[in-house]
């Protein structure tokens, strides 16, 4: 499952959480060109002493792009976080196929689609199309939702006792970011062709029995509160949330009513060559965090 261990490889946003997973794990796995990119390359100084090339990259930047990926052989586009993260992404796309990469991974979303309806879902579809368009080989990782999310938004959750959500009782298949990087790492050192693949947990679980953790692991009641995607959106901005951030987060909603991440997959295991962790072991493994 290393293959292409030798190959120049490139991470995008490699300053993120994601991002440096990715390239931790590549170092981790034998990769001896690893080549991470950056807005501000002071900040992977640990990296570069590990013998990690970076590079500064900035998707607002034609100019930092062309060389970022110059010289690359296979690239992991990893998805941004901006309001114009369309033209971000189809621009590095454009830049990859410039410079002569042979290869594009890219982190997208479950049930891609240019729906207007679909919030930040329809940025991964075009970026999706940019990349089928270009006659490269690639990997779209349609990453699921991250189980690392019920952590992060405990606290807000613990100190109500509610959860509130528009699945409409849809199961999602949570998946670890770990195990999300180790995926993208394997795909980097070893996809060949053209795939689309959901990055995906073991099961799916609903928003019932996430509330019925956190009352299991920090002995505090939770109850889950169904929505329409419109009162989620209005809830979320109120509590300050940006609105192309809310806007992503109510679709993603709205797709898991629909069943779209319910899907179950083995894309964790072919490319990490381990089974994906279930959303209760993590949270469990996070128990003190949850807790406060």
């Amino acid at each position: 499952m290393t293959q292409f261990k030798d190959s120049t490889l490139l991470v995008t946003g490699a300053g993120g959480h994601l991002g440096r997973q990715v390239v931790e794990e590549l170092l981790a796995r034998g990769a001896t060109k690893v080549v991470a990119g950056t807005r501000d390359p002071a900040q992977l100084a640990d990296l570069a002493a590990k013998g990690v090339e970076v590079r500064r990259l900035d998707f607002d930047d034609a100019a930092s792009l062309a060389s970022a990926f110059a010289g690359i052989e296979r690239a992991l586009i990893v998805s941004t976080v901006a309001a114009n993260r369309t033209q971000q992404q189809t621009n590095a796309v454009a830049a990859a196929k410039a410079a002569g990469v042979k290869y594009l991974a890219y982190t997208s979303a479950p049930n891609a689609r240019p729906n207007s309806d679909a919030g930040g879902i329809a940025d991964h579809f075009w970026t999706e199309q940019a990349v089928a368009a270009s006659g490269l080989d690639f990997t779209l990782l349609r990453n699921h939702i991250y189980a690392d999310m019920t952590v992060l938004t405990a606290g807000p959750t613990l100190a109500s006792g509610q959860l509130f959500d528009a699945t409409n009782g849809g199961g999602r298949n949570y998946v670890t970011r770990a195990d999300a990087a180790r995926t993208a790492a394997g795909a980097l050192l070893s996809a060949t062709g053209k795939e689309i693949v959901d990055v995906t947990g073991p099961a799916p679980v609903t928003q019932e029995e996430v509330a019925a953790l956190y009352t299991k692991l920090t002995g505090k009641p939770v109850t889950r509160i169904g929505l329409s995607g419109e009162q989620l959106q209005g809830g979320l901005q109120a509590a300050g949330v940006p609105p192309f951030m809310a806007t992503l987060l109510v679709a993603f909603d709205l797709d898991a009513a629909q069943g779209f991440h319910a899907v179950v997959t083995d894309t964790v295991e072919r490319f990490s060559g381990r089974r994906p962790q279930t959303l209760e072991s993590f949270m469990t493994a996070n128990k003190a965090t949850l807790a406060g």
